[in-house]
């Protein structure tokens, strides 16, 4: 079994390198010249891997979003533009960024890619249950060593992702609410949680007062008993992701957890994970 805490670190070091996809202007004006702009090139491109990706699936596995502002972006996207172009874009986009961030002159590029990829790849071994992971992982490599980095990153973070949602769904952790916690703990502002995931503030309200009524909140903030339940919502998410880390030693998820440091670094550095309007 892999040691949780060398798998949470490779995780979350590397996560800057596929996040910043969201946030890069490479990114918008690449979805804004198929015709697509806003939150509709956010939920076409990450839905993209589905094909033609129903409101309804998007609703399902990207778990957090308000239904109302995903059906205002889908199926439309669809009458513009087609998967595989989006999928193309999003690719040229994070090839783009991530050059402007240097990666591509790491140093150790190839070493991290390679540790990388054979988790990607131990993680396509365990589909079932997993849906947002596998249309990704159906998707072909790229056979750039930056775009493999990024795409091992990508499916690592949608195995995990899954994995997550099934630990909120067993803890009855509906997706405002998982919002809602975890802005409570401080890690994202809620007034960029709010205006990423379009809840009306109504909503938002009715859902915070239930979780104070289940004793997890206290005002704005998590108590002692809302702690504990995060946490072991975050413990089993960790647990599950296990199974992709399997492929590496302990030796070699050190090593990995070392050079990710490195590579989301330099994406933070270059300020690829700045936030703008466009990124919404």
């Amino acid at each position: 079994m892999s040691d949780v805490h060398l798998a949470r670190q490779a995780w979350r070091r590397l996560e800057p390198l596929h996040g910043m996809i969201y946030f890069v202007p490479e990114a918008a004006e690449r979805y804004a010249a198929l015709g697509l702009k806003g939150r509709a090139g956010y939920f076409a491109s990450r839905g993209a891997a589905f094909g033609a990706a129903s409101p309804e699936l998007v609703i399902a596995t990207f778990y957090n979003f308000c239904p109302t502002l995903v059906r205002q972006a889908l199926p439309a996207a669809w009458e513009i533009t087609t998967p595989e172009k989006v999928v193309e874009a999003r690719l040229d986009a994070a090839d783009a960024a991530l050059r402007r961030a240097g990666v591509h002159e790491i140093t150790e590029l190839a070493e991290t890619t390679a540790l990388a990829r054979r988790a990607a790849e131990r993680a396509v071994e365990h589909l079932p249950g997993r849906p947002l992971f596998a249309a990704h992982a159906a998707l072909p490599w790229p056979d750039h060593p930056v775009l493999e980095l990024w795409h091992a990153q990508t499916l690592l973070r949608e195995f995990r992702g899954d994995g997550h949602v099934a630990a909120l769904l067993a803890e009855g952790v509906g997706g405002l609410d998982a919002l809602i916690l975890h802005g409570a703990t401080g890690s994202a502002p809620a007034v960029f949680l709010k205006a990423s995931r379009g809840w009306p503030e109504e909503e938002w309200a009715a859902a915070e007062e239930s979780l104070r009524r289940r004793g997890l909140l206290d005002g704005g903030e998590l108590t002692e008993e809302g702690r504990t339940f995060r946490q072991r919502i975050e413990d089993r998410t960790d647990e599950l992701a296990l199974p992709a880390y399997a492929a590496l030693s302990d030796a070699e998820l050190a090593r990995l957890a070392e050079l990710a440091r490195i590579f989301g670094r330099a994406v933070v550095d270059a300020g690829l994970l700045t936030f703008s309007p466009d990124s919404l």
